[in-house]
C-alpha cells in the first residue's frame, strides 16, 4: 500500500505543489516512509499568504461571537472517536511518539480550543475623556493585525498547530501555518478540523514543505508584504534565525523557544510527592517538551531520600514499560548522550544510567554535580536526563534556578507557604509551579518565557491585536498658533 499523502491547503482547498514537488516524511525509528507530503514552492507561499490577505477583509469584521461559535463545534468534533483514532494513529506514525503522548495531546485539545473559544469575551475596547483636548472623547478598539505566519513544531504536532492559528484567528486574523517536515499529516489534520467546524475559506492556509527549501522560502514568506506578524515554536538555534529575518521589516514576533526547567526541592518538601512530579516532568516524552524538568536544584538534607525515589521510578522505566519512547532521532539521543559524557569528565557524578542507547531509544540517566559551565546545564538537552545540584540554603537555589538564559518554566517544592511566596517570586521564569510539576501551564495564560532562549511574548489576544484610538475633537476648536 503506498504511503498518504498530504497536500498544501489553500484558500479552502487541497491541492498538490504547483510545481508537483514532494518529499517523504520518514519515521525515524523504523526507517520506514510514514507519508509523502506536497512541497509548496515560491509561487504556493505567495497563494497561501494572497488568500489569506482576501479572506481578512471579510473575517475581520464577523463578530467575535460567530467566530466562538465555529471553535466550539471544533471543540465538539475532535472530542468524537473518529478524531481521537485519527489524531493519536497519525501521530504515533509519524513521530514514533507512545501512544500515552499522542492521546495526552488529543485529550487537551478540546479544553484548549474551548478556552481560546472565550477571549472572545475579551476583545472589547474602552472609551474615556481626552486628557488633552477639552470636550473631545476617545475609543481605544481592539483590532486584528492582518495575516500572521506561523510555523509550528514536530514534538507536540497537533495541539502546537492548532495554538499557533487558533488565538490569531479568533482575534480577527487570518493565518498562514507552515508545518515542520517531520509531522505534515499530523499538522494538516488540526486545519481539516477547524476546516470541518465551518472556518470559511482562506482563513486558515496550510502549506508543507522540504528541509532543503525551508530557510529560502520561510525567509519569503516573513518578507511578504501582507504579512504582519510571525509567531513560533521550535529551538532557540532557529528562533533567533527568525526573528533576525524578521528584523529586516521590523515586524515583530512571538516566539517560544526552549527550556531547561529547575525544580527546587527544599528541605521541608513532600519527597514521595516531588519525586513523583519530577520524574513525570523529567521522562514525560523522553524529556522532549520545553517545559521537561531537566534541573533539579535540592536543599541538601532532602537529597539523600528524593534521589533514591527519583531513582527507584526512572528505573521502572524501560522501553518495555510502554511509557519510555526512542527520541526523535538517533543523532538526538546521540547528543543526549554527549552532554552527559561531557558534565561526566568535567567532574559530574553519573548515579543512574548506562551512556548506551538502543537506536534513539536512551533510558533514564541521572548525574549529580552539574553546574553552570557544563553544557548539561547550560542548554536544553531534550531527553531523558535529569542534572542534580545540591545546595544549603533556599537564596542558593535560587540563584542556581536564575543560573540560565531559559526562562520558561520551574517549580518549587515546599510545605512552608509563606516561604513558596517568597522563593517563588524570587525565580525568574515565565511560569512557577509550586508543589506541582513544570510541565504545566494554563491555558488562559500562555506559558511563554521572559525572554532570552525561552522566548518572548504570549499566545493571547494582546499579543495579536493593535489597540487604536479614534478621537472625536469638537467643533470650533482654536488654534492659537494660527493667530
Amino acid at each position: 500500500m503506498s504511503p498518504p499523502f498530504t497536500p498544501l491547503f489553500i484558500d479552502g482547498q487541497e491541492r498538490p505543489a504547483s510545481d508537483k514537488a514532494t518529499f517523504e516524511v520518514i519515521n525515524v525509528n523504523t526507517s520506514q516512509v510514514a507519508g509523502i507530503s506536497a512541497s509548496a514552492s515560491s509561487a504556493d507561499c505567495n497563494a497561501a499568504v494572497e488568500a489569506a490577505g482576501r479572506a481578512f477583509k471579510t473575517w475581520e469584521h464577523t463578530t467575535p461571537y460567530a467566530r466562538r461559535d465555529i471553535f466550539l463545534k471544533a471543540a465538539d468534533l475532535v472530542a468524537t472517536d473518529r478524531w481521537r483514532d485519527l489524531v493519536v494513529q497519525t501521530s504515533i506514525e509519524e513521530t514514533n511518539c507512545s501512544r500515552a503522548w499522542a492521546m495526552g495531546a488529543w485529550m487537551a485539545a478540546a479544553p484548549m480550543i474551548r478556552t481560546i473559544a472565550g477571549f472572545s469575551n475579551e476583545l472589547t475596547g474602552k472609551t474615556f475623556v481626552s486628557s488633552s483636548v477639552p470636550g473631545a472623547w476617545c475609543v481605544m478598539e481592539q483590532r486584528a493585525m492582518g495575516v500572521i505566519f506561523g510555523i509550528s513544531p514536530w514534538n507536540a504536532p497537533f495541539q502546537l498547530t492548532i495554538r499557533a492559528f487558533a488565538v490569531p484567528v479568533i482575534c480577527g486574523n487570518t493565518v498562514v501555518i507552515k508545518s515542520s517536515e517531520y509531522s505534515p499529516r499530523t499538522q494538516a489534520l488540526a486545519i481539516q478540523l477547524f476546516h470541518e467546524a465551518g472556518l470559511p475559506n482562506g482563513v486558515v492556509n496550510y502549506i508543507s514543505m522540504s528541509r532543503e527549501s525551508s530557510p529560502e522560502l520561510t525567509a519569503q514568506l516573513i518578507g511578504h508584504p501582507l504579512v504582519r506578524k510571525i509567531n513560533f515554536t521550535g529551538s532557540d538555534r532557529v528562533g533567533r534565525i527568525i526573528a533576525t529575518e524578521a528584523a529586516k521589516y521590523l515586524k515583530p514576533t512571538v516566539l517560544e523557544l526552549g527550556g531547561k526547567a529547575p525544580a527546587v526541592v527544599l528541605n521541608d518538601a513532600s519527597i514521595p510527592d516531588a519525586a513523583q512530579a519530577i520524574v513525570f516532568g523529567a521522562m514525560l516524552h523522553s524529556g522532549q517538551i520545553c517545559m521537561s524538568t531537566e534541573r533539579v536544584i535540592v536543599q541538601s538534607g532532602a537529597f539523600e531520600p528524593l534521589f533514591a525515589e527519583i531513582k527507584k521510578l526512572s528505573e521502572s522505566l524501560t522501553p518495555d514499560s510502554g511509557k519510555l519512547g526512542p527520541l526523535f532521532t538517533e543523532g538526538s539521543a546521540e547528543n543526549v548522550l554527549a552532554m552527559i559524557k561531557e558534565a561526566k569528565e568535567a567532574g559530574a557524578e553519573l548515579l543512574l544510567g548506562d551512556l548506551g542507547r538502543q537506536g534513539a531509544v536512551v533510558r533514564p540517566h541521572l548525574v549529580k554535580g552539574v553546574k553552570p559551565g557544563m553544557r548539561l546545564w547550560e542548554r536544553e538537552s531534550f531527553g531523558p536526563v535529569i542534572a542534580f545540584a545540591v545546595v544549603d540554603t533556599p537564596e542558593e537555589a535560587v540563584e542556581l534556578a536564575n543560573a540560565s538564559d531559559y526562562s520558561l518554566a520551574a517549580s518549587l517544592w515546599t510545605n512552608d507557604m509563606y516561604l513558596a511566596q517568597r522563593i517563588a517570586s524570587m525565580i525568574r521564569a515565565g511560569y512557577t509551579n509550586i508543589n506541582g510539576p513544570t510541565f504545566h501551564s494554563e491555558n488562559l495564560v500562555s506559558a511563554v518565557g521572559l525572554g532570552g532562549s525561552s522566548g518572548y511574548g504570549h499566545f493571547g489576544i494582546e499579543d495579536f491585536t493593535d489597540k487604536r484610538v479614534i478621537a472625536t475633537h469638537p467643533l470650533g476648536r482654536e488654534f492659537p498658533f494660527l493667530k
